[in-house]
């Protein structure tokens, strides 16, 4: 399974690429594969304040819907638009555009608890 080298992944399956005090948040290859075709994704809108672990917005597949989890506290500045009308960007490159939110980091000692690709890896298996 693809897990990129450069991401800190949570145990709820989203993952975190730090560029300086942004983070990019997706859901992991697993999470989107479990799910199966994703139909709709609900996303925050910008301002949005979350803590650590806290509900942020839903994704709907043809099976089932599942909240997402942010992997660390912040403020959202960006939401990928192309998921509005594109969703299935997701389970096709979910590592790069199926992106989901771009934020602000509040803390960078919560990227401190998440997991390196081989420990997430082993939480998967």
């Amino acid at each position: 399974m693809d897990l990129p080298d450069d991401l800190h992944y949570s145990k709820l399956h989203t993952w975190l690429r730090v560029d300086g005090k942004t983070g990019t948040v997706g859901i992991t290859h697993f999470a989107q594969d479990q799910l199966g075709e994703i139909v709709y994704v609900d996303l925050p809108k910008i301002g949005f304040v979350f803590h650590q672990d806290e509900v942020f917005g839903s994704i709907e597949a043809l099976k089932t819907t599942s909240d997402l989890f942010i992997p660390v506290g912040g403020t959202v500045v960006e939401i990928n638009e192309k998921l509005k009308t594109n969703p299935t960007l997701i389970n096709s490159n979910p590592y790069e555009q199926g992106w989901l939110i771009k934020m602000s980091i509040a803390d960078m000692n919560d990227i401190g608890h998440l997991l390196v690709p081989k420990i997430y890896s082993q939480l998967i298996l």
